[in-house]
């Protein structure tokens, strides 16, 4: 009979934010506060400053985060993205307010990806999806919130390219680098490439050069979706950003290599980051499109879980039981350092 898992100490999983609760009770108290400002600019309610001090809370208060949770050193970055976004603001310069938005986004979405931890089975890691989403939608409120002039299109490309260059460094020191990967890891994260590419590259040789009826024939799918569903899912996200990220927390509980796979998660999270950037869709849209996505996405994820369970030899209900009690891979906690 094995013996449970030893639950780990509250310092360990405060981590990097201290030994003691403060730093980890500041981070989320202003992180709640900005997120209440954010909200209260866009109803709107207030005096007009809640949604810039907002928008410059949460991107300082996510890279905070995200280099105590990445091991970086916290108190270098932090005022830096403070100063960064002050200068924005108090400049009122439309291409420093789009660079300060743009790089909002991206640390949402990577900070999406890494503050996930390991998941043993499928509803863990619908969790983990949900918990990622959430943070790259607080993300989303604050990159309107510096009201940045954008080329919708261009600025989704650049934000979702600095969130995937982001998460390979990163996940290159977690997953143990290249030579970790293993044949396996290897086949996995050439397919996600591929994926990757393809959806990007089919979308805009579509909008560019598509046939005249292909195109109004996908118009009119999304038409009668938008219609009668209140929205339409972001492929990338649906087809490869929320599976991805679902298997990678499913592998990470049981291969450090799973960081690979979660690293292609940002095709989830920098679609949601971005998704309030668009004026001709509203919240409600936005927000219905990416629910819907995560749902299908979940789906998909389920699919590929139980391909993987099937490829390992662990085809009956029985197995799948006991293989995923068995996946007990060791990792900091959701507010440890990683590194």
């Amino acid at each position: 009979m094995s013996r449970a898992p030893s639950r780990v100490p509250l310092e360990q999983r405060i981590g990097e934010f201290g030994a003691s609760r403060a730093p980890l009770v500041t981070w989320f108290t202003l992180v709640v506060l900005a997120t209440a400002a954010l909200v209260c600019a866009m109803v709107p309610v207030g005096p007009e400053w809640l949604g810039t001090a907002g928008a410059v809370t949460v991107a300082t208060t996510f890279t905070w985060g995200l280099a105590a949770r990445t091991g970086g050193r916290s108190l270098v970055f932090a005022p830096l993205a403070l100063g960064c976004g002050l200068v924005a603001v108090a400049s009122d310069n439309d291409l420093l307010l789009t660079g300060a938005a743009v790089g909002t986004s991206a640390v949402a979405a990577v900070l999406g990806v890494m503050i996930t931890v390991p998941a043993a089975g499928i509803a863990t890691a619908a969790r983990e999806c949900v918990v990622g989403l959430l943070v790259a939608g607080v993300g989303a409120m604050a990159t309107v919130g510096f009201e940045p002039a954008i080329q919708k299109e261009r600025f989704e490309y650049v934000g979702l390219g600095l969130a995937f260059v982001g998460a390979s460094v990163l996940v290159h020191r977690l997953g143990a680098g290249f030579h970790g990967l293993g044949r396996r890891g290897l086949v996995i994260v050439g397919i996600g490439a591929v994926v990757l590419a393809m959806t990007l590259l089919y979308a805009e040789l579509l909008r560019r050069y598509g046939s005249t009826g292909l195109v109004d024939q996908l118009l009119d799918w999304v038409s009668w979706s938008r219609e009668n569903l209140g929205a339409f899912p972001r492929p990338i996200a649906t087809v490869l950003g929320v599976p991805a990220l679902a298997y990678g927390c499913h592998m990470r509980a049981r291969r450090r290599q799973g960081w690979w796979v979660c690293a292609f998660g940002v095709a989830a999270t920098s679609p949601t980051a971005t998704a309030l950037a668009n004026p001709a869709v509203s919240v409600e849209e936005a927000t219905l499109s990416v629910v819907y996505g995560l749902v299908v996405g979940l789906v998909l994820g389920w699919l590929l879980i139980r391909l993987d369970l099937a490829l390992t030899g662990n085809r009956g209900r029985r197995s799948r039981v006991a293989e995923q009690a068995a996946a007990v891979r060791p990792e900091p906690g959701r507010f440890a350092p990683l590194l």
